[in-house]
């Protein structure tokens, strides 16, 4: 999608027109997420030891097919950011002090209140879904933030101040909500131990390679041929890989489940009912902050998103390393996922719909955007 079509709309029509200019891939994902979906759950079932399979392929507690989905899936997108003018986003205190406090403060409390609200008899699945809470996004949502026509630079400076807090914040907040906090509460404890150069590792991995290989791409290709090529030749070129490796993934994590999804459904939709009004509540929220203190719609969209994704990735791994593979607190990682992609897809066409509460009072964002194709 090119640069004119990220101004702010003012009518219902010119929503309609920025959903119409999404290429035909972009424009039928939930239809590819779905086929994906089924994809994955049919393998799962229909060839055995798949499962089994899949999950030895890895490194540590990272699975390789998963970590290949995400790199593929990020690249492209870290690849079109503009990092000349990160600047612009860095000076935003109200977009950065709105983030912290949505990621670090408001999340990890809103999960932890859903979970035992709605899970009270399940301490397992209860404690797996306070680790996904904890665990905040730098993967998944920069592919939703480009879909919905959020700031790239925004997304890629949010993005990097949650994986520094992550590494700093995650055991300590882990300590505080699943030991201090229920004691103080009068509630059950839980112990999660896990150091920071474990979280370091995953940060590195799943967000210090595509931000590597992105900035290379960007400086190396404008160099030799100029920032028109690279912006209007090359990255319509690699920009369909990001969805590519979205849909590989999530056949990948589907076809891993397959078996537990469909012998214990009543488990999985237990687990998903918090999950659902967690991204609902924060996504909603987050975007009519964003709004409320005077964000343009770019960046009220990337705060709403960056707020509302999750680090599954980093979640499974601490569950799976802590309480085990088979753990309910596992499941409830692995669930996560499987229940944040489709509604997070949802989400991105109720922001390009909201689109209509801005005006063109909003000073719009420099950047360029729009479609995962550049």
């Amino acid at each position: 999608m090119s640069s004119s079509t990220r101004a702010p709309a003012t009518a219902p029509a010119a929503e309609a027109g920025v959903i119409g200019k999404l290429s035909t891939l972009d424009r039928f994902l939930p239809v590819w997420i779905g086929v994906a979906m089924a994809a994955g759950l049919l393998l799962g079932r229909a060839v055995p030891g798949l499962d089994s399979a899949l999950d030895a392929v890895r490194i540590g507690e990272i699975s390789l097919p998963i970590a290949l989905g995400l790199l593929l899936m990020m690249y492209p997108v870290l690849a079109k950011v503009r990092y000349d003018r990160l600047d612009t986003v860095t000076g935003d205190r109200r977009l950065l002090i709105s983030s912290l406090v949505l990621n670090w403060v408001l999340g990890p409390a809103l999960m932890f209140a859903l979970a035992w609200l709605l899970l009270p008899d399940l301490p397992e699945y209860r404690t797996g879904l306070i680790i996904v809470g904890l665990a905040r996004c730098i993967a998944m949502v920069l592919i939703w933030n480009d879909l919905a026509c959020g700031d790239r630079e925004a997304a890629a400076v949010l993005v990097a101040v949650n994986s520094i807090f992550q590494v700093v914040a995650f055991g300590v907040l882990g300590w505080f909500y699943l030991d201090i906090l229920p004691g103080w509460l009068g509630l059950s404890q839980t112990a999660l131990s896990v150091s920071a150069w474990d979280i370091a590792q995953y940060v590195l991995i799943f967000l210090g390679i595509p931000l590597a290989a992105g900035y290379a791409s960007r400086k190396l290709g404008e160099r030799a041929r100029g920032r028109d090529w690279y912006e209007q030749r090359f990255l319509p070129k690699i920009g369909p890989v990001a969805l590519y490796g979205l849909l590989f993934t999530i056949v990948i994590l589907f076809a891993l489940q397959g078996h537990t999804i469909s012998e214990r459904p009543w488990d999985v939709a237990r687990i998903a009912l918090p999950l659902l009004a967690y991204f609902a509540l924060m996504w909603g929220g987050s975007f009519l902050a964003g709004r409320a203190i005077g964000l343009p719609y770019d960046r009220t969209t990337t705060l709403a998103f960056t707020a509302a994704g999750n680090n599954f990735e980093l979640a499974i791994a601490v569950a799976v390393g802590v309480f085990g593979v088979t753990s309910g607190q596992a499941l409830a990682g692995v669930v996560g996922p499987l229940i944040e992609v489709p509604v997070l897809v949802a989400l991105v066409y109720v922001s390009l719909w909201a689109r209509r509460l801005f005006t063109t009072s909003a000073k719009p964002s420099t950047t360029s955007g729009g479609s995962v194709h550049a």
